[in-house]
């Protein structure tokens, strides 16, 4: 959950980052990276290459930002958002996989690794399938039991997390609608992508001070989380990152990634 020191609350914001392969150029990286706290690095199977995964290490020393990694279903073509039947022997290596491949670049750079987030498909399928979600907790704790575990509170996956002895951290989105379940619009769904900068700004305000979303259907919505994602392949992600940050400071919300383990 989110941080309160004295009377100011803390909050992190993560975005998901490193997600150009080869010539393909997807997300303002540069524009993203001053802007947020956490940086979710994509390993290679859903997004990125060693050369931009090198390169986004090196982004985010330069701004202080904590860096996580990324791991999805190998899926290029679907930039990881189609879920793909895998069994949890499977999952638990591709996710370990993609944990070393980053710590390796990690390493060289001098930078620490903080935590893990699941990406795309994998995670939704993880939010709600106890043998995926404790594939991932498992090759997350096999790696190294330090690591945060980012995840949709509530869910089979936070529950996975606990129980292999991570700290994980509950993660709301700023631009993302939510259902009267808690859960996520899918993208299908009219109005699952918040692309006005004041809406996910209230969004994100509502996430840090109440701890609520407002869902589709009207109601306020507990999503207890201690970080806020705006996905880096939103093509306002700049200018919606800075409104939430203004949103924030306005509301008396500092913005700080977790405490490492």
């Amino acid at each position: 959950m989110g941080e309160t020191r004295g009377s100011v609350r803390q909050i992190d914001l993560n975005c998901d980052m490193g997600e150009s392969f080869g010539v393909y150029r997807l997300g303002a990286d540069e524009e993203i990276m001053p802007l947020i706290t956490s940086a979710n690095i994509a390993c290679g199977f859903h997004g990125g290459d060693p050369q931009v995964m090198r390169r986004t290490v090196r982004l985010a020393r330069k701004h202080g930002v904590a860096v996580g990694a990324h791991p999805g279903y190998r899926d290029l073509a679907g930039f990881g958002r189609r879920p793909l039947v895998c069994a949890p022997d499977e999952v638990f290596a591709d996710v370990l996989y993609q944990i070393g491949a980053l710590a390796a670049f990690c390493r060289a750079e001098g930078v620490q690794l903080r935590h893990v987030k699941p990406h795309g498909a994998l995670y939704n399928t993880a939010a709600s399938d106890p043998a995926t979600a404790g594939a991932i907790a498992g090759a997350v704790a096999a790696f190294d039991r330090s690591l945060a575990l980012y995840a949709p509170p509530g869910s089979a996956l936070e529950r996975a997390g606990l129980e292999a002895g991570l700290r994980v951290v509950r993660e709301g989105f700023a631009d993302r609608g939510y259902a009267a379940d808690g859960t996520l619009l899918p993208r299908s769904h009219p109005g699952s992508v918040l692309f006005d900068p004041e809406v996910a700004a209230a969004q994100a305000r509502q996430l840090a001070c109440a701890r609520t979303v407002t869902a589709h259907t009207g109601e306020a919505v507990p999503v207890p989380a201690g970080t806020i994602c705006v996905h880096g392949d939103h093509p306002k992600a700049v200018l919606l990152l800075r409104r939430i940050r203004e949103e924030l400071a306005a509301a008396g919300v500092s913005v700080a990634a977790p405490h490492a383990g």
